[in-house]
């Protein structure tokens, strides 16, 4: 039902004056300091004691409730109460305009000294800046322009801002500045709040998806003994009242195959990662990941589930059509599904499938411009994997499934009955990049020993990413893993994909940093 309505004569206000000069930031900071002395010792009020503001509408909420407002018309009998942040003000006499913004949007504010009274009219001519944050109850109306506005009556002071807004000064286009002060970059940058939002979204419906499919959410541990899961360099800790060495999880994948040994059918986890690794915009050594594994079900299945997450995740932040950096992505169709082997076939002509030897693959590549890349007791198998990553990843746009990884570079993942050199495995890449990485699970505890055992002399020869000998893990599976399939989802990669974001920076809130040295 639309509340009273009733005519009101309130013209827009005009944009901020000339300030007479160019202040450096910190210039301002001491002049508000001195301002903030002063209006406690003169006003006896300190900004910062309020605890609460009984806030009942947020901006958005009174969009939708007056949006129906005619230009000069007001809604006098339905008060609202909200909060925000001062972004503008615009002081013009007896009435003032400001731009309140909170996380829903932004609103014009009207002040009249006979609407809200000479003394806290004064006071808030005096004291009161932009970038500070105030509670404000009063009337919906819209102006002669067509601006929807609040009507104030009454107000309060909630936090004074000593430092400026910062789109004040450049606009906080500068990328660096962004990630180190993202709460900046919050304030000045609308979209970017919108892209974490929409990260939000995305992680809420894959845990819908999910538990529609009856997988349990579980938590592991993330400081463990070894470092398990993945092929990476982890980050290393010491436990004092151990006296332990310790590591930052690099993948969750060991722990949450216990839990399926131990009956607990279908689980997952989204979790933080950390990798000892470069930073790039496809890398930071700190990322989220959802791993979930599904008791008597296989790689094809996991298939058929990142499909269906891939698409709920982006019906629910735009649909099925997207676009990242200029690509045009139509997510309705089949991805499709190809076999390592086809696809380095596809694109450098070379059939691994034939009676290539070791020595054979190695001059293979070197012929291809990778001899930097070898050190000369490269398997074929290895060779393969390399070939794939120097000329096919980036040409995999459309989402696709690459199947068929050789067992030499899958500790985890079950041989092909067919082809015992090669694992029921894919990846899933899209835009060129890694996306998913999925098994039919190893559960032949003797095979996964001897596979550990290579991955412990590759550690062994200085390859620092091989994986750990888990002992407790063998343990786990000499007990019985049924036939399973898992996988791993990158959140923070989707997100972007998903979001038309640039960087990985650009969808993590605080990405690392190499700290700024003093001049």
């Amino acid at each position: 039902m639309k509340e009273k309505t009733q005519k009101t004569q309130v013209t827009d206000g005009a944009e901020n004056p000339a300030s007479g000069g160019e202040q450096t930031e910190n210039e301002i900071l001491r002049q508000r300091k001195e301002k903030l002395q002063r209006l406690r010792e003169e006003e006896g009020f300190d900004p910062y004691a309020a605890e609460k503001w009984d806030r009942a509408d947020t901006l958005e909420d009174i969009r939708e409730r007056f949006g129906h407002l005619q230009p000069d018309e007001a809604a006098r009998d339905a008060r609202v109460r909200t909060a925000g942040r001062l972004m503008t003000l615009r002081r013009q006499g007896k009435a003032t305009f400001a731009d309140l913004a909170d996380e829903s949007g932004r609103m014009q504010l009207y002040f009249q000294i006979n609407e809200v009274g000479e003394k806290d009219y004064e006071f808030l001519k005096k004291w009161v800046d932009t970038g500070d944050w105030i509670g404000v109850a009063g009337y919906p109306c819209r102006t002669r322009r067509g601006e929807l506005t609040i009507l104030a009556a009454e107000f309060k002071l909630l936090c004074k801002a000593l430092r400026p807004l910062p789109e004040k000064w450049h606009g906080l286009t500068d990328t660096e500045v962004r990630y180190r002060r993202r709460y900046a970059d919050l304030i000045a940058n609308p979209e970017v709040r919108e892209v974490f939002r929409k990260r939000a979204k995305i992680i809420a419906s894959f845990r819908r998806t999910l538990e529609e499919h009856g997988t349990l959410e579980v938590e592991t541990p993330t400081l463990s003994v070894l470092a398990g899961g993945a092929s990476a360099r982890p980050f290393k800790s010491f436990h004092n009242a151990l006296g332990l060495d310790m590591f930052l999880r690099i993948a969750p994948e060991l722990y949450l195959k216990r839990l399926v040994v131990g009956m607990m059918g279908r689980v997952y986890e989204i979790c933080k990662n950390f990798r000892n690794e470069g930073i790039d915009t496809m890398h930071n050594p700190e990322f989220t990941m959802m791993e979930v594994y599904w008791a008597y079900a296989d790689y094809e299945d996991m298939m058929n589930l990142a499909e269906e997450l891939i698409r709920n995740a982006a019906r629910v932040v735009g649909g099925l059509q997207i676009e990242w950096q200029g690509v045009e992505l139509d997510l309705e169709r089949p991805f499709r599904r190809v076999s390592m082997l086809d696809i380095v076939k596809e694109e450098t002509g070379v059939d691994f499938r034939s009676a290539v030897s070791d020595e054979e693959a190695r001059k293979i590549a070197a012929d291809k411009g990778l001899g930097g890349e070898l050190k000369g007791n490269e398997s074929r198998f290895a060779v393969l994997n390399l070939m794939f990553e120097a000329f096919c990843e980036e040409k995999l746009i459309a989402p696709t499934f690459v199947t068929g990884h050789p067992t030499e570079i899958s500790p985890l993942s079950k041989r092909d009955p067919d082809n015992p050199d090669y694992t029921r495995r894919f990846e899933l890449f899209m835009c060129g990049k890694e996306l998913a990485n999925a098994f039919s699970e190893l559960n032949d505890p003797l095979d996964q020993r001897a596979r550990f055992e290579e991955q412990l002399r590759k550690k062994e020869a200085g390859d620092d990413e091989a994986h750990d000998f888990d002992e407790d893990f063998i343990n786990a599976i000499e007990t019985g893993l049924p036939p399973t399939g898992g996988m791993g989802v990158g959140i923070d990669r989707l997100v972007m994909f998903l979001t038309n974001s640039r960087s990985i920076r650009d969808v993590i809130l605080f990405p690392l940093m190499k700290p700024k040295m003093p001049l």
